[in-house]
């Protein structure tokens, strides 16, 4: 149970006090009311005793009585309602006395923690306390007990009556009458000699005082000084001037609405006026006739005498036109008039209630001390022998009840009963309970029910009072006495009385779990005030256990508000389910929070509180509603109807719970959309909200925009540098303001989402914003929409209710999870999506790309048209590119050489001219330097007149493409960069973005290769050497998805190098053009020799560091027959942009990683360090650096017409004897690699590498064939001569040794039985590419085809002396066939 204000020593002795009656005169009656008071009102703040008093008790024991208050009430006569029921009027105003009684607004609740749970409550529950207390003022005096009986009367008259004596007669007769007459049932009263006091009221503003002296005195001699009082009151005059506040004791107890005592009576002549505020009730629904319900109210009984409606007719004539007065009571008293109305009181308890109980309860004893003998003893044998356990027959005429026996007033068990209640009323506990205890046992044999509750309950009591635990307190006294008053008697006014005194009992004794129960059990149907209460105890009980029980509290506040309502308490309702909430909310009780806020939304919108109605109903329109369609819409419609009829606020547009926005899904986009296709212009994609966010894309354009910053600032990137976002989502960098073009939109994508099952219309959408002009910052936070409800198919609404609202944009930053304290705790980032920075105004360009293809074959050429507009209102420059295929496109060289009319009249993307030589034979050969047409680097700068690009103006550019190496589908990205002619703005550069997919399809494959020729080499103005290398072509015609594609031709074959040259093209078949169909492949064999290396220079390129940028050798052979003329310019673009962007463009950034990832203390390669390296001057010798080029051809036929393809591949051969192909190579998965457990073997000694068997190249000269003539001299000696050729740019030491016998298998075929004649070792030193020539002799004893090459040749690079000679590669075999003459 909740705490209450006094203790619950306090409150049993406030629930069982002395009850005094009151008779006054009309002239007293006059007197007392002109305080707006009636006399018993006048007593009652005055009626607690501040000091002790004393009696003693049968044993002649002192007994101290402490902190008495005695309960004075005026006599009324109209019958009460049955004691076993309270009537609809009483139920009524404990009613009203709840809902007067209300938790301040604003009070602080307490704070409450246990376990996870933080709750804020009432500790306190005044409106249960004042029903309590009323309830138990307002239960009728029943037969069975004599508590509520009147001990005593005061009978007051007043000192300014004729004769003060004659109107105490008629008063004390009237007392008699009605307590002995038998005409009136009620008032009960304790004892037939009832206490009769005499009063004397004396008006000091307008009595006699000495007269009233005079009355007093003749009444102390008539009554006794103990049984008489002269009170003096009125000490001011009302029309008096209230200089000094009065404080007004009254008001505590006049709003308690004791209904017992507020009815007036008339008897005989005299009458008894009520209140001058009483109002009568004619209705049972709670309405009454009285313009201000006031606390004060009184309802009469329905049954009541004739008598008894004349005097409320009168009293009611009486009153009418007097408004209820509230305030000025007590205003002719002074605080000396107060003082002697307490004096009053402790004079008439002290002097004379005491002395009177203290009379009766000796007399009552000495009654049933003196029963106990003979007469009891032989009433209890007779009973025990001939009655068993049944109710002694008293007679046929004895009274009986539905529960049990009904004793007379003079049965000796009633008497009992009285002295333990006047033991009880004096605070004798512990003989009022040896009473109570032996007439319980009585009670109990006698089967009289009622009596025996009663008894159980006031011994539970008792035992419970005595303190100090003189008796432990028996709790199952009270549960026997109310399971009696419930189920036997039927009477839930007592049992509800056993079940709060008990329920008080056990609370102080910290039995919280069985006050609970027994409160519980309590709650029926009949009561849903009564039950609404106990429940809300029942509640507090839980919570204040030592080991609280949080749900089974909100589960009986939830029940104790639902009672509530029903008893027309809305606040309380409201009130109980507002403390619920607060364990269920957030714990996934989703159906219980639904409940509880769906009932709180009701009725604080019934009381008139429509902000909290609508807060409410919000909270139940969640996203995670898990109710039927049916409910929600039910809800939805509350919510809208609530909302509808709210006042709108002053202070904008109210909050919308829906639809719910995903706010971390929010983008922002800056600047326009992209623009569609136009006809046949296709737009750059750039970005738009169609596309969704990928963080390896925005990587990846990030990386470009840095190399086009880089490349237009001298290759460096500014440090304030930051990538452009021009849709900002959640994945996105928003710790910076984004900045925003002035006249440029700003588009925000909102996400909405319905948690309903119940469809919403939304309407009229706008976006609100604030700008701020000093720092030009712009804030989007409050999207607002309007929402209607759309009915489902199933249901119709006769009413649209729409309502218009706001939601505002909320967006969290990424949670922080660097530093400790952020893991331990929940902290978010800060996230600028929408505060943007309006700058001036920038260039705007578009893209737009004519005939630009889906589709191309594997290295095919096509030629495109690239137009650039500048749509905004500044000038743009430096305008750049970059992608991430460079060798993809080019824009051609800053000074392309002009076109031939052949190339521009037969459409071909290629610049050609007419050739006049024979197939086979080179065509041209130029020398180009790589700087003179393209950047290597990802960057491009596009050429555009002047440079600037003013507003409105357009440029359309050509642009080439070359299909990419591998098949499949490409993804493409560019990059376009531009910058303003301004200076200075906050946005430096803007880019545009454009992707675009390629498929590409198998067209040739180009492998190549390139061994050392053993032909004589042959001097030439610019060659270094003797040297020369075969290089062989293999193309094949790997196409074959395209149905249409008829065959390849090979139109020219072009090298590229610093120090190779394609000498001639060996073709057997001269006169065939080479064309290749499906599947068929084509070998073709160049001679390729060296030549003097280009001058390199250095130079600067866009910005970039210098690098050595070296001349290259371009060598174009004719392929086609004589009669096709038109020979490819292979040094023009595209060809050669294509050739340098792909080949040369990768070899440069590998050596650049390479240069990156190699030691910082590698030293650069000198004439001297490459000669004393032998892996390097192998490495060079063998070194090719040879690239080939294969212009093609294709004829295809699509839709009944032929197309002529052209297109490209490159072959890169680094070095001889390594094969090289145009197929880009697939990646391999990694195999896995098994665990070892053993250790592995050792290494196995080095051997030489094969680069170091190629230092020397050799040939041999001879005759095929010679004679001899055996038989005249059986020697025949053969002069041969062995060239020696140092393929190096190193000295070579070589070592011959003529003494080798070829053992292979090979040799064997030929005979080998000759010898050299002569010096059999020669040991050389052969300068860089010098060619040595040795003579040598050959003898041979008889005819046959000989092996020549039989010589082991060695070599070693020079001044290596720790190294020894590796075995020179042998040549093909050198036979000759000697014949005999």
């Amino acid at each position: 149970m909740a705490q209450c204000v006094q203790s619950v020593q306090e409150f049993l002795q406030d629930s069982f006090v002395p009850m005094v009656a009151v008779l006054c005169s009309k002239e007293a009656d006059r007197v007392s009311r002109k305080n707006k008071l009636s006399f018993p009102e006048l007593l009652r703040p005055f009626c607690r005793l501040l000091s002790e008093g004393h009696i003693r008790d049968p044993n002649n024991q002192l007994q101290t009585v402490k902190n008495l208050r005695i309960c004075v009430n005026a006599v009324t006569t109209n019958p009460v309602s049955s004691p076993a029921v309270l009537s609809p009027a009483q139920y009524r105003q404990l009613g009203e006395v709840v809902s007067s009684c209300q938790p301040l607004e604003g009070a602080a609740a307490t704070s409450f923690k246990t376990g996870d749970y933080n709750l804020n409550l009432s500790v306190t529950t005044p409106w249960f306390e004042a029903y309590r207390e009323n309830f138990l003022q307002s239960m009728p005096a029943s037969e069975h007990e004599f508590l509520n009986h009147y001990l005593a009367c005061l009978l007051v008259v007043s000192s300014t009556e004729a004769v003060p004596v004659e109107q105490f007669l008629k008063l004390s007769q009237e007392q008699h009458r009605i307590q002995h007459s038998g005409e009136y049932t009620h008032p009960r009263w304790f004892i037939p000699n009832t206490l009769k006091y005499y009063v004397l009221l004396h008006d000091l503003s307008e009595g006699d005082e000495q007269r009233a002296e005079t009355v007093y005195e003749d009444m102390k001699q008539r009554y006794g000084s103990q049984g008489c009082y002269l009170l003096k009151i009125n000490s001011r005059a009302v029309s008096a001037e209230e200089d000094e506040q009065i404080p007004d004791p009254w008001s505590q107890y006049l709003h308690k609405n004791n209904l017992r005592y507020q009815v007036s009576l008339v008897i005989g002549s005299l009458s008894l006026r009520p209140p001058e505020h009483f109002c009568v009730f004619l209705k049972g629904g709670g309405e009454s006739s009285c313009p201000n319900n006031d606390p004060l109210q009184l309802e009469p009984d329905s049954s009541s005498t004739s008598l008894v409606d004349a005097d409320v007719k009168k009293a009611r004539t009486d009153t009418e036109g007097v408004a209820p007065v509230a305030v000025g009571r007590g205003s002719c008293l002074t605080l000396n008039d107060h003082d002697r109305i307490r004096q009053f009181v402790q004079e008439f308890t002290f002097r004379g209630l005491l002395p009177h109980i203290e009379k009766n309860i000796r007399q009552l004893n000495d009654q049933l001390v003196s029963r106990k003998g003979l007469s009891r003893s032989l009433f209890t044998a007779t009973k025990k022998w001939f009655g068993g356990g049944k109710a002694p027959e008293k007679g046929m005429s004895e009274p009986k009840s539905a529960c049990g026996l009904l004793y007379p007033p003079e049965a000796p068990e009633l008497q009992i009963r009285k002295m333990a209640d006047l033991c009880f009323l004096v605070q004798h506990y512990e003989l009022a309970y040896s009473c109570y205890h032996t007439a319980k046992k009585d009670f109990l044999s006698d089967q009289a029910l009622l009596y025996a509750a009663g008894a159980l309950e006031m011994a539970a009591v008792s035992a419970f009072l005595q303190g100090g635990g003189a008796r432990p307190y028996p709790a199952h006294y009270m549960d026997t006495a109310i399971q009696k008053y419930r189920d036997d008697c039927r009477n839930m006014v007592l049992a509800e009385r056993c079940a709060l005194l008990s329920a008080e009992i056990l609370k102080n004794q910290g039995k919280y779990s069985e006050a609970a129960t027994l409160l519980i059990k309590m709650t029926s149907e009949d009561s849903d005030l009564r039950s609404a209460l106990l429940l809300e105890q029942a509640a507090h009980c839980f919570i204040n256990m030592r080991s609280p029980m949080v749900r089974k509290f909100a589960f009986h506040m939830i029940l104790a508000g639902h009672r509530f309502s029903k008893a027309g308490q809305r606040k309380h309702a409201l009130r109980c389910y507002s403390q619920a909430m607060q364990v269920y909310k957030d714990r996934g009780w989703s159906l219980a929070e639904d409940h509880i806020n769906f009932t709180i939304g009701r009725q604080s919108f019934t009381l008139g509180q429509p902000e909290s109605a609508v807060t409410a109903f919000r909270q139940i329109l969640n996203d995670d509603s898990k109710q039927t369609a049916t409910q929600q819409a039910a809800f939805l419609r509350e919510y809208l109807y609530v909302h509808k009829v709210t006042p709108e606020s002053p202070w904008g547009l109210p909050q919308l719970p829906l639809p719910c926005i995903l706010s971390a899904a929010t983008r922002v986009y800056f600047g326009h959309e992209p623009r569609l296709a136009q006809g046949e212009k296709q737009a750059a994609t750039h970005v738009s909200l169609d596309q969704e966010y990928d963080p390896e894309l925005s990587a990846m354009w990030s990386r470009l925009e840095e190399q086009l910053v880089a490349a237009a600032n001298r290759g460096i990137v500014p440090v304030g540098f930051q990538p452009t976002q021009c849709c900002l989502n959640s994945q996105t960098d928003n710790l910076r303001q984004p900045l925003a073009v002035l006249n440029e939109p700003i588009i925000v994508e909102v996400t909405f989402r319905n948690p309903l099952k119940v469809s919403l219309a939304l309407s009229e959408l706008s976006l609100l914003w604030r700008f701020s002009p000093h720092v030009s910052s712009l804030s989007i936070r409050e999207p607002v929409t309007s929402s209607a409800p759309s009915a489902p198919s199933a249901e119709h609404y006769s009413m649209e209710l729409v309502v218009r609202g706001r939601q505002d944009l909320n967006i969290q930053g990424p949670r922080l999870n660097q530093t400790k304290e952020e893991k331990m705790s929940v902290r978010h980032g800060t996230d600028r999506r929408l505060d943007a920075i309006i700058t001036p105004p920038m260039p705007l360009m578009e893209v737009f790309f004519l005939h630009f293809p889906s589709a191309l074959l594997c290295g095919e050429i096509r030629k495109a048209y690239v137009e650039f507009c500048n749509v905004g209102a500044v000038a743009l420059c430096g305008l750049r590119v970059a992608s991430t295929h460079p060798e993809f496109f080019t824009f051609g060289c800053n000074n392309p050489t002009p076109s031939s009319p052949a190339s521009a009249e037969h459409g071909s993307a290629y610049k050609t001219f007419a050739a006049t030589v024979q197939p086979g034979s080179v065509v041209s050969e130029v020398e180009v330097c790589a700087q003179d047409f393209s950047q290597l680097s990802g960057v491009l700068e596009i050429p555009i007149d002047g440079g600037t690009l003013h507003p409105g103006q357009s440029i359309q550019l050509p642009l080439w493409l070359r299909g990419p190496d591998q098949e499949g589908v490409h993804e493409i990205n560019f990059l376009f960069y531009y910058e303003s002619t301004e200076k200075g703005l906050k946005v430096s550069h803007r880019v545009l973005r454009h992707t675009v997919f390629i498929c590409a399809s198998r067209s040739l494959s180009v492998q190549a290769s390139a061994c050392r020729s053993t032909a004589p080499p042959q001097r030439s103005a610019d060659s270094i050497g003797c040297d020369g290398t075969l290089v062989f072509v293999d193309v094949e015609n790997v196409n074959t998805s395209e149905g249409g594609m008829r065959e390849f031709h090979i139109v020219q074959v072009s090298s590229s190098s610093q120090r190779w040259r394609l000498h001639k093209y060996i073709n057997p078949d001269k006169d065939n053009d080479c064309k290749l169909s499906s599947r068929e492949k084509a070998k073709l064999c160049f001679r390729a020799t060296p030549c003097v290396p280009l001058p390199g220079r250095y130079c600067s390129l866009s910005g970039c560091a210098p690098a050595c940028t070296v001349a290259f050798r371009i060598t174009s052979i004719f392929c086609r027959p004589l009669s096709v003329s038109m020979q490819i310019i292979s040094s023009s673009t595209p060809c050669r942009d294509f050739f340098f962007r792909c080949c040369r463009g990768l070899e440069l950034q590998q050596e650049d990683k390479t240069s990156r990832t190699g030691s910082k203390n590698k030293t650069v390669s000198t004439p001297d360090n490459c000669t004393s390296d032998p892996a390097a001057i192998a490495k060079k010798c063998n070194e090719l650096d040879l690239t080939i080029i294969v212009i093609w051809k294709a004829f295809v036929v699509e839709d009944s017409k032929q197309l002529i393809l052209e297109g490209q591949l490159h072959v890169a051969l680094q070095t001889i004897g390594k094969e090289a192909t145009s197929l880009m190579p697939k990646e391999e998965a990694q195999e896995m690699v098994l665990l070892k457990f053993k250790s592995d073997l050792p290494p196995p000694v080095a051997l030489p590498s094969p680069e170091m068997s190629q230092l020397i190249k050799t040939n041999l000269h001879y005759p095929e064939t010679f004679s001899h003539g055996f038989l005249q001299d059986s020697l025949c000696m053969v002069p041969v001569t062995l060239t020696l050729s140092n393929c190096c740019s190193a000295p070579i030491e070589v070592l011959i040794d003529l003494r080798h016998r070829s053992t292979s298998a090979e040799s064997l075929e030929f005979h080998s039985l000759f010898s050299w004649v002569g010096q059999s070792q020669y040991k050389l030193l052969l300068r860089p590419h010098e060619v040595l020539s040795l003579a040598l002799r050959a003898c041979f004893f008889r005819a046959g085809v000989y092996n020549l090459n039989t010589a082991r040749v060695f070599a070693k690079p020079a001044q290596q002396s720790s190294m020894s000679e590796s075995n020179q590669q042998a040549a093909s075999p050198a036979l000759i066939i000697i014949n005999s003459t």
